[in-house]
């Protein structure tokens, strides 16, 4: 079976910027990566170099930042209050998972004054050229809850109840 939409895919990656540097290792952790084709959970450079392959499979792909996290985008550095953080103690380099207008943000903090934090909301990836080594490992059609979640379900979900949930 090939990678299409609503098909789940099972692979390994390894990823390195442009200098080479390893930046992850899905192999090194053991756990291979799952999403689901053609709803956004990877980035679109990378979902359209997978369309078509299947199980066994192994490439590489170098993505421009327009095709991963996007550019940097200065606009995006920006004062906080200070009151606007879970912890008492913050330091230069945390990341914070924030809402946004689009889903999910990840926020770094680069700077701590007294009643202000100077904060950066671009992905930490934006802006970098990115290599992925890719090892398809499998490759299924979604059941209708993950179709209706817009991601994979843990093995073992009972899809039925999932399912009965979306209708209520």
């Amino acid at each position: 079976m090939q990678i299409a939409p609503h098909r789940v895919v099972n692979l390994h990656y390894r990823l390195t910027d442009a200098d080479g540097t390893l930046l992850d290792d899905s192999r090194a952790r053991e756990t291979p990566l799952e999403y689901l084709h053609g709803h956004v959970n990877i980035v679109s450079g990378l979902e359209s170099a997978l369309e078509g392959h299947a199980p066994g499979a192994s490439l590489s792909v170098t993505l421009e930042p327009d095709e991963a996290y996007g550019q940097r985008d200065e606009a995006k550095v920006q004062q906080v209050g200070r009151g606007s953080f879970p912890v008492a103690e913050l330091t230069p380099g945390m990341r914070f998972q924030t809402p946004g207008e689009d889903g999910p943000q990840v926020v770094t903090v680069l700077e701590v004054g007294a009643t202000q934090v100077k904060v950066d909301t671009n992905h930490p990836l934006a802006g970098e050229t990115l290599t992925y080594e890719l090892e398809v490992l499998s490759v299924r059609e979604a059941t209708r809850a993950e179709l209706a979640k817009g991601h994979p379900l843990p093995e073992g979900t009972d899809h039925a109840k999932v399912e009965d949930r979306k209708v209520l």
